[in-house]
């Protein structure tokens, strides 16, 4: 009933224990007064460090993530019983080398769920070359849906033509299009991605960017245009410039004010010059488009040519990593 030297029973005790394990200090002391078993906050710590650490054991399946300690500037890794989703360790870094270590002193780790990080990869594959390495369902379902939204914006020129949306046909669609004929003749001629970029004066990932793409039409973009206060003003401008293309901005600028439009002759400028005046902006910007795609929408089709034929502006509603990862879940 009683330890030695013990001015509580063993039962108390553990009572004790249990509170000041969930609760700790404040807390705990105060639940414990409620139940009668008065303790102050420094006594609930001590019995709180009295408790034994459990013994540590090496899970069959775990996961793996980085945090922020500091944001970019400190992270730490954290470890998971992926089966039963408690902690296991906090590493202090998120180095290839410290997960490794602490692999190695754990053997028996079967399966790993981890993020696109290259790092982990590394690690794993060193320290556990037998064990199975999986994503986490967040990180599927995100790339998934940067693949669709990829996928989309690389065929603005296809879904364009059928909103009615205008390309970039401008300086900028005729410098990428010469950029990408330069990067495909450099890769044609052997060249290598860094050495296409320094003959080019482009960033690395611009020139991957451009040797992904099979055609240059899958680099031009539809323009994403924000609610103008031109806008309602847009069949007016049609129909003034249909009836005398060199009608000066500035006329149709004090006609659209008489009107009521309120904006400045600058923006007034702008819209034109984008080409708005002349033809229907997007619609449906490509998230909004890749939503459609993978819900299977007609609902949301059906809502998109409504808009398209009240002319109402449609809401955009939305928002590859490492080839060693296999497409399902421990859980």
């Amino acid at each position: 009933m009683l330890e030695r030297y013990q001015r509580r029973t063993a039962r108390l005790d553990r009572q004790v224990k249990a509170v000041v394990k969930e609760l700790a200090g404040r807390a705990g002391s105060r639940l414990l007064a409620i139940l009668a078993m008065g303790l102050s906050r420094h006594t609930a710590l001590r019995a709180l460090l009295r408790i034994p650490l459990p013994t540590g054991r090496t899970p069959r399946v775990i996961g793996v993530d980085d945090f922020a300690l500091r944001r970019r500037h400190r992270y730490a890794t954290v470890v998971i019983d992926a089966e039963t989703h408690e902690r296991i360790e906090v590493l202090p870094d998120r180095t290839a080398d410290t997960l490794q270590a602490w692999l190695r002193a754990h053997p028996g780790v079967e399966v790993v769920c981890r993020d696109g990080s290259a790092t982990y990869a590394e690690a794993i594959r060193r320290a556990l070359p037998d064990a199975v390495q999986v994503a986490d369902r967040w990180h599927l379902r995100h790339n998934l849906c940067e693949a669709a939204l990829s996928e989309v914006k690389a065929h603005s020129a296809c879904w364009a033509g059928v909103l009615d949306a205008p390309i970039y046909d401008g300086p900028r669609a005729q410098t990428t299009q010469q950029h990408w004929h330069q990067v495909h003749d450099l890769l044609d001629q052997g060249v290598g991605l860094l050495e296409c970029a320094r003959r080019l004066q482009l960033s690395l990932n611009t020139v991957k960017r451009y040797a992904r793409a099979d055609r240059p039409e899958r680099m031009l973009r539809v323009p994403k245009y924000r609610a103008s206060l031109v806008d309602p003003y847009r069949e007016h401008l049609r129909k003034r410039r249909a009836e005398d293309p060199g009608v000066a901005i500035v006329h149709l600028f004090d006609e659209i004010k008489a009107l009521g439009y309120e904006g400045c002759l600058n923006l007034l400028h702008k819209y034109i010059n984008q080409g708005r005046a002349d033809a229907d902006r997007s619609h449906i910007s490509p998230r909004r488009l890749a939503r459609m795609r993978q819900c299977g929408g007609e609902r949301h089709e059906a809502e998109a040519a409504s808009h398209r034929a009240h002319g109402r502006r449609q809401p955009d509603l939305g928002r590859g990593e490492d080839p060693h990862l296999r497409g399902r879940h421990p859980g």
